[in-house]
């Protein structure tokens, strides 16, 4: 009768702990599934990121040619206009409607040689963020030192359990970074930037106009901003921080309605510096590329009062 009883005891206290343990085969079997979906899951987005970066190689080589094809018109347009100015002075003014129509293809070129700069910039954007996506994904994957990896289950060797912390997850973890202050605006940081250049705040002024560039660089006031920067430097008698500063938006924001003012300024800021023939070629690029301006009629004014031929033979 007692050994019925201990056996009887053993028993339920078998079937007590068979009951309370976990289901070893069912929770492995739902981790391998698990690990199987976030690995189709990283290969898709590989595959994905592989198409995308070659059709940007694509992009980048097409807008490269395209560039490289605005730049050669734009040089084969100058060498004429030089020419077709020679013979207007020589001439007496008989084609000045052939000068003029130049002018306006000119225009037309910087302006698509801006837009080419301005989609080169968004491309190269696009491709850094793909970048820091697939970085993002490989560290996702190779999972941090004291921390759970892709690979490791909860349950085995260095991987927590749920509800549980790791013991390097306090260490491993980069600090949480404050939040970024969001930029003003455009227009708005643009003209306050504008009032504080007009009333002599030229430091306070160039710190604006600098915001504008940092989170604005594709509008259309970012090159208004870089001539002001070059205004800046060149009424502070900063005539080599000037000549670089307008340099940028003559290379960079050529089709800008400012890009005349800043060939004039140039090559004045030049002639202070005493770079005669650097102001004299600057100048006379501008009567080349925007006769028909106010800025080209300041620059053949100051060109005679030097001495010099309008255009270089």
């Amino acid at each position: 009768m007692r050994k019925t009883v201990v056996s009887l005891s053993a028993i339920f206290v078998f079937f007590v702990l068979l009951c309370s343990a976990p289901p070893a085969h069912a929770v492995s079997k739902e981790i391998i599934q698990l690990q199987t979906q976030v690995q189709q899951l990283q290969d898709d987005l590989q595959h994905l990121q592989d198409s995308q970066n070659r059709q940007l190689a694509v992009m980048q080589s097409v807008m490269q040619q395209i560039a490289d094809s605005v730049t050669h018109m734009g040089t084969t347009l100058t060498t004429l206009q030089n020419q077709v100015q020679a013979q207007n002075e020589s001439g007496g003014g008989k084609i000045d409607q052939l000068s003029t129509q130049m002018q306006g293809i000119n225009d037309s070129i910087d302006e698509l040689r801006t837009r080419v700069d301005k989609m080169t910039t968004q491309l190269q954007a696009m491709q850094s963020q793909l970048q820091n996506i697939n970085a993002a994904q490989q560290q996702g994957a190779t999972g941090q030192p004291g921390q759970p990896g892709a690979d490791t289950a909860p349950g085995q060797p260095g991987g927590a359990m749920p509800g549980q912390a790791g013991a390097g997850d306090q260490t491993s973890q980069p600090p949480a970074q404050p939040p970024q202050p969001q930029a003003p605006p455009v227009n708005q940081l643009y003209q306050g930037a504008l009032r504080d250049y007009n009333a002599g705040r030229y430091d306070l002024a160039a710190g604006e106009f600098s915001d504008v560039l940092k989170y604005y660089p594709l509008d259309d006031l970012a090159g208004n901003a870089q001539f002001y920067l070059g205004e800046i430097a060149y009424r502070q008698g900063k005539y080599s921080e000037a000549v670089k500063q307008y340099s940028v938006v003559l290379d960079q924001y050529a089709g800008n309605a400012k890009a005349p003012a800043a060939a004039l300024r140039k090559g004045e800021a030049e002639l202070a510096l005493g770079q005669r023939e650097a102001g004299i070629h600057d100048l006379r690029q501008l009567v080349a590329r925007h006769p028909q301006t106010p800025e080209a009629m300041q620059a053949r004014s100051r060109l005679n009062g030097m001495g010099v031929r309008i255009s270089e033979r």
